[in-house]
């Protein structure tokens, strides 16, 4: 009871540390004190202590692993470590002409100092003074930029986020060169207190979607936020619907693309995926590659996506509705190989298509996970091993392989994989519905799915827009991809206010014969 009682009163202490604002004091050793009591059982947490010029009693404060020691050596501890001039006007003068740091931030109170330790900034607390200093010496391990690993392109940049918040922010401003990219940072998370920013382009963003955004972040209050599918949850419109109404990416040039059209890109610190608000159907089953090629290869690339959307979704339960119900729909031929095939299975055409997609999921998670080396392997000889035994025993039917083989090659060609992953859910209700009520079943699923989506909004966009609303204007980057030299305006509901992104007759003209 009373090691309980203790531990409880050491609780409180902290809380009440948390809560209340403790300015610095100019009295070294209460400074020290109070940052030594926070920072309780934290072995990687350095205090050194040293004296400024001989003289006058100093602590550096910084955390191993976070902070560029070699520069805190010869930059900081160093040149003050030396003897002090006789003749100097003041030990704030003279440490700003000793101190080579590029970034210096005043700190007032603990917070602040707790706060920049964190981040990799080391504090020097000088006696008599109160005040500190927090030097911009932060440096920790970060991974190169390398190609993204969800989104590979044939014709485009190959260059993708990484963890790093500040990186990625070049990487954008690398390709938008204007003082007119303006970004909003703030701090999410009690306990990580995680860096997001807000992206967006000044006289382009509508500023009441900008509001809206910079709301719903500030609204978050959670103890910890590790990647961008926590505030994805907390920030969309709908959380319990499974189609993602925020666009996640990898890439740089898709995030500057969608700011051009008005978007807001929302960067956060510890992860590679930015997103996009606000976001439609239209633009998850698009790609950066398809502003990179020719309109016309494009545009049939992009027929060739919606074809494979609506197979990936109806494929399984439109052969199990034929073979359990319609039979008239299919030529005698086939029905009759078709059903010589499926002699020997002892399971209905719906149990034999739940076995076979539970089957293909498993192997494709168990190619997700497993290392790279082997995953791959795992995955097709897998696929390959257990869809010829399964025929062999009698289990499934030949054709049942085919379609769910041609059902998984066809959520390949979805460009976003969360829309790719609501299809593979959606696909088992709407193969359950098929076995029991045929393509009446089918037809019933889809009118449920297209009400759904009819009622989806991302920031206050239509899901389904520009199809639904319809707008006419949008029609040409919709079912094709019009020319750039067409694509004169930007997107109705998201750069309304200033509509035009290029000037006019940007069509070629070329010169007839010998003109």
């Amino acid at each position: 009871m009373l090691f309980r009682r203790s531990k409880q009163k050491k609780i409180n202490k902290h809380q009440q540390m948390e809560e209340e604002k403790s300015p610095l004091s100019s009295d070294l050793n209460k400074n020290i004190e109070k940052i030594r009591l926070l920072y309780e059982d934290c072995s990687d947490v350095v205090f050194r202590s040293f004296l400024i010029g001989g003289k006058v009693k100093a602590q550096l404060i910084y955390i191993d692993g976070l902070s560029n020691m070699e520069e805190l050596d010869t930059s900081v501890l160093s040149p003050l470590m030396k003897k002090m001039e006789e003749k100097r006007s003041s030990l704030s003068s003279w440490m700003e002409e000793k101190l080579s740091v590029a970034k210096i931030t005043e700190v007032n109170t603990v917070e602040e100092c707790i706060e920049h330790t964190l981040m990799g900034n080391p504090i020097l607390l000088v006696e008599q003074e109160s005040k500190g200093l927090a030097l911009g010496l932060a440096q920790w391990e970060k991974r190169a930029v390398e190609e993204p690993a969800s989104e590979a392109v044939v014709k485009g940049p190959r260059e993708g986020f990484v963890e790093t918040i500040s990186i990625n922010m070049a990487l954008i401003r690398r390709r938008l060169k204007s003082p007119q990219l303006k970004t909003k940072s703030m701090k999410i998370g009690r306990r990580s207190q995680t860096q997001v920013a807000i992206v967006y382009m000044k006289g382009l963003t509508d500023e009441t979607l900008l509001e809206e955004v910079n709301n719903r972040l500030q609204r978050i209050d959670i103890d910890g936020v590790l990647e961008s599918q926590y505030i994805e949850e907390l920030i969309e419109d709908y959380p319990s619907s499974p189609f993602p109404q925020i666009l996640s990416t990898e890439r740089p040039d898709a995030c500057a693309a969608s700011l051009l059209e008005g978007k807001v890109v929302i960067l956060v610190e510890g992860t590679p995926f930015a997103m996009i608000a606000p976001t439609t159907l239209l633009s998850l089953l698009q790609s950066s590659e398809d502003y990179y090629q020719r309109f016309v290869l494009s545009t049939a690339i992009r027929w060739l996506r919606y074809l494979y959307f609506g197979l990936s979704l109806l494929l399984p339960s439109l052969y199990v509705a034929v073979l359990s119900f319609h039979q008239e729909m299919v030529p005698t031929k086939l029905i009759m190989s078709m059903a010589a095939s499926r002699e020997n299975v002892p399971f209905p055409a719906i149990v034999e298509a739940l076995i076979m997609e539970v089957t293909f999921e498993a192997l494709r998670e168990a190619g997700v996970r497993l290392p790279k080396q082997i995953g791959s392997a795992v995955s097709i000889v897998g696929a390959l091993v257990i869809g010829q035994a399964a025929i062999q025993a009698g289990i499934v039917s030949p054709p049942m392989v085919m379609v769910v083989a041609l059902t998984g090659i066809a959520s390949f060609t979805i460009p976003r994989y969360n829309l790719g992953a609501t299809l593979r859910l959606l696909r088992f209700p709407m193969m359950i519905l098929a076995g029991t009520l045929g393509i009446l079943g089918i037809m019933l699923g889809l009118l449920i799915i297209l009400t759904h989506l009819c009622t989806l909004r991302s920031f206050g966009v239509p899901y389904l827009s520009p199809a639904a609303p319809w707008n006419k204007r949008e029609m040409k980057d919709f079912l094709v991809r019009a020319p750039w030299w067409k694509l004169s305006t930007r997107p109705h509901l998201t750069g309304d206010f200033n509509p035009y992104r290029q000037g006019p007759n940007q069509k070629p003209n070329p010169r007839k014969g010998g003109e």
